[in-house]
C-alpha cells in the first residue's frame, strides 16, 4: 500500500473530456477476455495487454494500472434462441449477438514488480478509488464509435398518399391466385394503388426477383405508389408500400381506404411474402446469400498466420476486403510485419498510439499475419472446461476499430457507419500511407502500387502535347459491344468448369462476358477531347488523346467501371461478367514518349496561358461528377485543370486534390494566383529547400511544379531524383519506351493474386468480399470468415490485384 501511496502523483481522475480505453489494447487486439486481461494506465487511460504493459512503463514511467479481467459464466444448454424481428444488433427484437455473460474482476497493479492490490477495498487511497470508479462507469472510447449500428431508417409517410388518384376501371383484386399482368410470375407481385395493375418487382443481380414490370409501369404512367401483395394483413403497418418517385419504402396512412377501392378485405388476408426490410434482414442473417460468398458450398475453414478474419464493425466489409488483399502483398507484409515489430512501432509512436497511423497499421498487420488470433473457437461457453470442449469451424476475428478511426480521421465519409466504395477507400488509404512515409520513399509500401501514365494529345495542327501523372489504380471501362453473348459465355464457363472437373450449377446465371483484354484496350484507345485549347491554333478545338504507362508497378490494381450513368443521370450497374485470365501481359501498353518526327505544341504566351487557365469547364463532365455527389465548384476545377480531357481524368484530379487548401477558392482567384506562380517563386521557400540540401535551380523547378507548396515540392524532388535544372519532365524525345526512374518498374507480365467482389445496386450498399491466392490455393475472406475457396468468382470482381512476375 505504501508503494501505491508513493506513486499517487502518477494517478489521475478522468475528466469528462478524456478518452478512456478499457475494451482493447492499443498495441494488440488483446481484451479483458484475453488470458492476461487488460491493464489501463491510470495516468493516460490507455489500455495494454499483459505482454505490452511493460513497454508502456518503460516509455512513460507510469507505474499504476487498473487490471480488468473478464471470465465467461457457464451458459445453460437449454437457453432458447429468439428469432430477430428488427434489423438491429444487441437491442430488443434485434439480432441475438450471442454474447455470453462475463464475470469481471478488478485489481490495482503497480509496475515494475507487479504488486497487486484488490479492488474494491476501503484501504485504497480515496483518489485511487475515485479514479477507478470513474474509469469503470465511463463509456469506453471504443464503443463511442457506434459499433454495430445496423438499425434501419424509420419509414416516413408518403407525400403522395394524401391525394392519391385512384382510377375506377372495374378492377377487383381476388384474395389469392395472383399473377403478373405481363408475365407468368406469381410471387414478388406489386399492386399499383392508382389503377390496380398487378405486376412483378425488380430483377435482382442474380436473376431472381421479378422482371421489372412494376417499375416499368411507373415509368410509363407515373402512378406513384404500389403495395406488395402477400404482405397485407390486418396489421396494415406491416404492409410493404413503395413510393417510386421517393424511391423508398413508405407508410400510407390511408392504405385501408386505398385497398378497399379495389375490393380488398385486408382483415382476412394472411402474410405470404417478405417485406423489403425483411428480405434485407434475411440476407443479413444468412451470410451465404450470393455467388461471391460461394453459397451452397461447404467452405473448409482456415486458421493460422495470414488467415485471420476481420470483424464487421457495421458496414465495414469494404475496409475488411481491401485490407486483406493489401496485406497479402510483399510490400505491406514487409513494411509493417516482417521489418517492424510492435515494440518498435510503439516506441516511435506519438504519446497517444491510438491516433498514430504507423502504430495502428503495425497492430493490424501483426493481428492479421501472426496467427495469434486465428484459432478455432470453443464450442462450449464454459472455458473452465476448455479441456473437454471441441473447437468449432469458426474464429472470432479481430475488430479493426482503432485502425478505422485513424484512417477515417481525415475523411468524413469513412468515419460514418455507412457502406462505402472499396475503390475510394483504397485510394484514400494509399494516400495516407504515402503521406505518413514522406521523406522515406524506400520505406513507403504504397510505391509498389504507383505507376506513371503518359497521355498524348494530337492537335489538328499535327503538333502534340504530352501530359504525365502518377496513379495507383487503372480504371477500365467495360466495352459491352465486345461482349460474348449470354449463350457463348455460358458454354465458355461450362467448358472451363469441365476442365476443373466441376459442373455448372443449375442456378448459374447466364450473363454476357467481356474479355479483360478488351477492357485494357479501352484505356489505350483513341479518344476525342473536345474544347481543347490549342496553342498552335490559338483556339479551342478537338484533339485526339491516347494513353500509355511510363512504368509497370510491382502490383497493378484494375478497377472495373461496372457503375455507369444512364439517361437522366440514373446510376446503373452493368450486368456483365469479366473474363479474367490468371496471367496477363500489358507490355504493349508501355508509352513511347515524344518521337523524333513529332513536334510539340508551343508553350502558351502570357495571354494564351491566362486564357487556357480560364477555360470554361465542360458541363457534361461537371454534371457527371456532380451526379456522384461532388461539389459544383470542385467539379468545375477538376474539369478545367484536366483541360476537359474526360470524366476519368477529372475524377482522378478531384480525388487527389480534395485536401488542397485552396480547393474552395473561386476559380478566378485561383487562375490569377496560378499565373503569378508561373513567373514568381517565393525566395524564402527556395531558401528553405536549399537548407534541406537541394540545389537552388532544382528547388525553383520543384516549387514551380508544385504550385509553391514546400511539402509537395519536396515530394516532387524525391520522385524525380535524376532531374537537373535543364531537364524537361513534361516533354521528352526518345526512340525507346519511356521509363519513369522514380518508380518501381519491370516487365509487363502479371499474375492475379486477389480480387475484391461487390454485390449490390451501388458501391455504397451491398457487401464486399475478398478472394486471395495464398499458399497455392484460393482463399475467401468474408469479414471474420476465412476458408478455402472452391469456386472463386473471378468473373465478378470489382477490383483486381495483379503481381508483376519479374519482381
Amino acid at each position: 500500500m505504501e508503494l501505491l501511496r508513493s506513486n499517487l502523483s502518477r494517478v489521475r481522475i478522468p475528466e469528462p473530456t478524456n478518452r478512456i480505453y478499457k475494451q482493447e489494447c492499443c498495441i494488440s487486439f488483446d481484451t479483458p477476455k484475453s488470458e492476461g486481461g487488460l491493464f489501463v494506465d491510470m495516468n493516460t487511460f490507455l489500455a495494454f495487454g499483459k505482454d505490452y504493459v511493460g513497454w508502456n512503463f518503460e516509455k512513460t514511467g507510469n507505474p499504476v494500472y487498473l487490471h480488468i479481467k473478464q471470465t465467461k459464466k457457464p451458459v445453460p444448454e437449454d437457453r432458447p434462441l429468439k428469432k430477430p424481428t428488427l434489423l438491429a444488433i444487441g437491442v430488443d427484437g434485434g439480432f441475438d449477438n450471442h454474447e455470453p455473460e462475463y464475470e469481471e474482476s478488478h485489481n490495482i497493479v503497480i509496475l515494475p514488480v507487479y504488486v497487486t492490490l484488490p479492488f474494491p477495498s476501503v484501504e485504497l487511497p480515496e483518489k485511487v478509488r475515485l479514479a477507478v470508479d470513474t474509469i469503470l462507469m465511463a463509456d469506453g472510447a471504443e464503443w463511442k464509435e457506434q459499433v454495430a449500428s445496423w438499425t434501419a431508417d424509420k419509414k416516413q409517410n408518403s407525400a403522395y398518399a394524401m391525394n392519391l388518384q385512384q382510377i375506377d376501371n372495374g378492377v377487383i383484386v381476388p384474395p389469392s391466385g395472383w399473377k403478373c399482368a405481363k408475365c407468368d410470375k406469381t410471387d414478388n407481385l406489386w399492386l399499383n394503388l392508382t389503377d390496380g395493375m398487378m405486376l412483378c418487382g425488380r430483377k435482382n443481380w442474380d436473376g431472381s426477383g421479378g422482371n421489372n414490370h412494376a417499375i416499368e409501369h411507373y415509368n410509363e404512367t407515373g402512378y406513384p405508389l404500389a403495395v406488395k401483395l402477400g404482405t397485407i394483413t390486418a396489421d396494415l403497418d406491416g404492409a410493404d408500400v413503395f413510393s417510386y418517385p421517393e424511391d423508398e419504402s413508405v407508410l400510407d396512412p390511408h392504405l385501408a381506404q386505398h385497398l378497399a377501392f379495389f375490393g380488398i378485405d385486408f382483415s382476412s388476408l394472411q402474410k405470404t411474402e417478405m417485406t423489403t426490410a425483411e428480405r434485407e434482414l434475411d440476407q443479413n442473417t444468412n451470410f451465404d446469400w450470393n455467388r461471391i460468398q460461394e453459397s451452397g458450398q461447404e467452405v473448409e475453414p482456415l486458421f493460422g498466420p495470414g488467415y485471420t478474419g476481420l470483424v464487421n464493425l457495421g458496414n465495414s466489409c469494404y475496409l475488411a476486403a481491401t485490407m486483406q488483399v493489401v496485406f497479402s502483398t510483399r510490400s505491406f507484409y514487409s513494411r509493417y510485419y516482417m521489418n517492424q515489430s510492435l515494440k518498435m512501432a510503439f516506441e516511435t509512436a506519438a504519446a497517444d498510439p491510438t491516433v498514430d497511423l504507423n502504430m495502428q497499421l503495425t497492430k493490424l498487420a501483426h493481428g492479421l499475419l501472426s496467427g495469434k488470433y486465428s484459432v478455432p473457437a470453443l464450442e462450449k461457453d464454459d472455458v473452465a472446461n476448455a479441456a473437454n470442449s471441441t473447437p468449432v469451424a469458426k474464429q472470432e476475428g479481430i475488430p479493426p476499430r482503432m485502425f478505422k478511426a485513424v484512417i477515417a480521421a481525415s475523411h468524413p465519409e469513412f468515419s460514418t457507419m455507412r457502406q462505402q466504395d472499396a475503390l475510394e477507400f483504397f485510394l484514400h488509404f494509399i494516400d495516407q500511407v504515402e503521406r505518413a512515409n514522406t521523406g522515406n520513399p524506400k520505406l513507403d509500401p504504397s510505391r509498389s502500387f504507383k505507376f506513371g501514365i503518359e497521355e498524348r494529345l494530337l492537335c489538328p495542327s499535327g503538333k502534340v502535347a504530352y501530359n504525365r501523372r502518377h496513379d495507383y489504380i487503372l480504371s477500365l471501362s467495360i466495352p459491352l459491344h465486345k461482349a460474348m453473348s449470354k449463350e457463348d459465355a455460358f458454354y465458355k464457363l461450362k467448358a472451363e468448369k469441365g476442365l476443373e472437373g466441376k459442373e455448372v450449377s443449375a442456378n448459374e446465371i447466364e450473363r454476357p462476358m467481356v474479355h479483360l483484354s478488351d477492357c485494357l484496350g479501352t484505356f489505350s484507345a483513341q479518344e476525342e477531347v473536345h474544347d481543347f485549347y490549342s496553342t498552335a491554333l490559338n483556339a479551342k478545338t478537338t484533339a485526339i488523346k491516347t494513353a500509355g504507362l511510363t512504368s509497370f508497378p510491382d502490383y497493378l490494381v484494375l478497377h472495373m467501371r461496372k457503375f455507369v450513368m444512364e439517361e437522366g443521370w440514373v446510376p446503373k450497374k452493368l450486368d456483365v461478367y469479366i473474363d479474367v485470365p490468371d496471367i496477363i501481359d500489358i507490355s504493349a501498353m508501355r508509352s513511347k514518349g515524344l518521337q523524333p518526327e513529332e513536334e510539340l505544341l508551343p508553350e502558351a504566351a502570357a495571354e494564351g496561358e491566362a486564357e487556357s487557365k480560364n477555360l470554361s469547364a465542360s458541363e457534361d463532365i461537371v454534371s457527371q461528377l456532380m451526379s456522384m455527389g461532388f461539389n459544383y465548384l470542385h467539379c468545375q476545377k477538376a474539369a478545367i485543370n484536366t483541360s476537359n480531357a474526360g470524366v476519368e481524368e477529372a475524377m482522378n484530379w478531384l480525388l487527389s486534390h480534395m485536401d488542397d487548401p485552396d480547393i474552395d477558392a473561386p476559380i478566378s482567384q485561383e487562375a490569377q494566383s496560378a499565373e503569378v506562380l508561373l513567373s514568381f517563386v517565393d525566395q524564402s521557400k527556395v531558401d528553405t529547400l536549399i537548407s534541406f540540401g537541394f540545389e537552388e535551380a532544382i528547388a525553383r523547378k520543384a516549387l514551380k511544379a508544385s504550385g509553391g507548396d514546400i511539402e509537395q515540392a519536396t515530394d516532387w524532388i524525391f520522385n524525380h531524383p535524376g532531374v537537373s535544372d535543364s531537364s524537361d519532365m513534361d516533354a521528352t524525345s526518345s526512340n525507346s519506351p519511356i521509363v519513369d526512374a522514380a518508380l518501381p518498374d519491370g516487365g509487363g507480365r502479371y499474375r492475379l493474386i486477389g480480387l475484391v467482389s461487390h454485390i449490390g445496386t451501388s458501391t455504397h450498399c451491398g457487401h464486399y468480399v475478398a478472394h486471395i491466392y495464398k499458399d497455392g490455393r484460393w482463399v475467401i475472406f468474408n469479414d471474420d470468415k476465412v476458408g478455402v475457396s472452391k469456386n472463386p468468382p473471378k468473373e465478378m470482381g470489382y477490383l483486381y490485384f495483379f503481381e508483376r512476375l519479374d519482381r
